[in-house]
Order: structure tokens, then C-alpha cells, then sequence
């Protein structure tokens, strides 16, 4: 605690002598202010997870406005409304999607039967390095499981995919360029995780390379009666929610904004279809 009661001793300071704080020196302090909390209650920002050797950072308790608060366009985004509060427990989530040599691995230990196509797999993800894709939520299910994580429900998606912003379009803010994210055919397939900036919580490709599996069934009308904390979205539904768009989605149709949501049955598999998973911060 002695680090955190220095940085409100600043904070006295500054405001008892009139100063104002910068942008820059206010979000310095958040920064700092966070890592002590986490720091206090036992918590690492960032882990290895044994099984699969994934890194995962730390996502903090809070709540957030979930949903398309820019209300875009009806015919993309009215599933993404009304905006409304939701409250979560802390969690841990991967930094990056599951890589192909993470799935092969476990496929390899497991015995698991993946019904993919690995020579399609390897046309748009040709490495290791690169997001396993062509998997369906039954395999992300499975490797999950296999992993002692689980997916993310989509509130737990949303609200780390914003990194900690209030209101934006994307992880960054409300503008994205090729800069930003793999997207709009601009590379010619998936990337490397991890190559393009993380956001402001240590995650990368939260928009673009691959889309996202998530726990939740699919209710075009959920968040009208969503409960207020740890929604898991509803008791029934054929189609489960995906998440964050892919490297062929360009930012026109709205796919890679963080309060987009899309759906498939569980069976299904394309080859933009890939995930990352969760633990509860009870269970490091």
C-alpha cells in the first residue's frame, strides 16, 4: 500500500497548490493506481497460463455502458442497443487468440478429432505464430476445457475489447486505420498475434485478423432484459455470439467495432472464425 498512499500524498499535493493536472500525468497516474490495486490483491498484471503456455492479462473488476452508444446505422447496429450498465468480476484473458500451434498441440495431446481442414487452415494462417481459424464453438469449446479456461461471455469480450475507454467505436478510440488492426484484405490473410498495438488492457487484435467465439447463445433482443451483473446471456438459442470481425471485413459494415455483434450455429466453421479464452481471476 505504501506506493498507493505516495501517489494520493501527490495527488493532495498538486490539487492543494493549485496545479492541474495534464492529460498525461492524470492517465500516468491511473496507470499507477491500477498496478497497485492489482498489486494488493495478489494479482499478477500478466501470467502464463501452464497448459497452453498463453499469456493473459489481467482484467479488473468494474462495470461499463455496453453497446453501440454512437447509435450508427439501424440495419447494422440495432442489435448492439439499448446501451445499458453492466457489471463484472475480474477475469483473466488471453493476449492473443489461440495460434494454430497452440490448437495443434492440443489437438496432438488431447487425441481430440478436429473436423477442420488443415490445409485450408494453413492458406490464411501459414505458421505457428498466426490465429487458429476454421473452428467452430464446439472446438473452441473443447480446447477450452482442455486448457482448465473457458470463453469469454460477450459482456466479458466488450468490456476488455474497450480497454478501459468510455464510449469508443474500436479499441483505440473512434477512427481506425491499417495501422491499427488487419482488416479489409490489406495483408492477404491473418497475422502474426500480436503485430499490430495492443490495447489499455494489454490485449491485441481485439478488432480484425479473426473473429471471436464467445460463450453466450445468440438473442437479437437480450439487452433489453440482460441482468445487471455477469450476464451469460440467454437460456436459449441455436446460434451462439461472435465477436471483433476479421481481416476480410472492412470498416464500412461496422464488423470491427468493439459493440458489434454477429452469430453462427455452433457446428459451423469458416475460416474466419477463431477465439481466445478466459479464468476467473479466483483461479491464476
Amino acid at each position: 500500500m505504501r506506493k498507493l498512499s505516495w501517489i494520493l500524498l501527490v495527488l493532495v499535493v498538486l490539487v492543494g497548490c493549485g496545479d492541474e493536472v495534464t492529460d498525461e500525468e492524470g492517465k500516468a497516474l491511473e496507470d499507477l493506481v491500477k498496478d497497485e490495486v492489482v498489486a494488493d490483491a495478489g494479482l499478477e498484471k500478466e501470467i502464463v497460463w501452464q497448459k497452453d503456455g498463453a499469456k493473459m492479462a489481467y482484467i479488473p473488476a468494474g462495470s461499463f455502458e455496453m453497446g453501440d452508444s454512437k447509435n450508427e446505422p439501424e440495419d447494422w447496429m440495432k442489435h448492439s442497443r439499448p446501451v445499458h450498465r453492466v457489471e463484472l468480476d475480474a477475469f483473466y484473458m488471453d493476449i492473443h487468440e489461440v495460434t494454430v500451434g497452440q490448437f495443434r498441440e492440443f489437438v496432438n495431446q488431447s487425441g481430440y478429432k478436429y473436423g477442420g481442414n488443415w490445409d485450408s487452415v494453413t492458406k490464411l494462417s501459414p505458421g505457428d505464430g498466426y490465429p487458429m481459424v476454421e473452428v467452430n464453438w464446439n472446438d473452441a469449446v473443447a480446447y477450452a476445457k482442455w486448457a482448465g479456461k473457458r470463453l469469454p461471455t460477450e459482456a466479458e469480450w466488450e468490456y476488455a475489447a474497450r480497454g478501459g475507454l468510455v464510449g469508443k467505436r474500436y479499441p483505440w478510440g473512434d477512427e481506425i486505420t491499417h495501422d491499427d488492426a488487419n482488416y479489409d484484405r490489406k495483408v492477404g490473410k491473418l497475422a502474426v498475434v500480436g503485430s499490430y498495438p495492443a490495447n489499455g488492457y494489454g490485449l491485441y487484435d481485439m478488432a480484425g485478423n479473426a473473429w471471436e467465439w464467445c460463450q453466450d447463445r445468440y438473442g437479437e433482443n437480450y439487452y433489453s432484459s440482460s441482468p445487471a451483473k455477469n450476464p451469460p446471456g440467454p437460456g436459449s438459442g441455436s446460434y451462439r455470439v461472435l465477436r471483433g470481425g476479421a481481416c476480410y471485413d472492412n470498416a464500412s459494415n461496422y464488423h470491427l467495432r468493439v459493440a458489434y455483434r454477429s452469430n453462427y450455429i455452433p457446428a459451423g466453421r469458416y475460416l474466419g472464425l477463431g477465439f481466445r479464452c478466459v479464468s476467473g481471476s479466483d483461479n491464476p
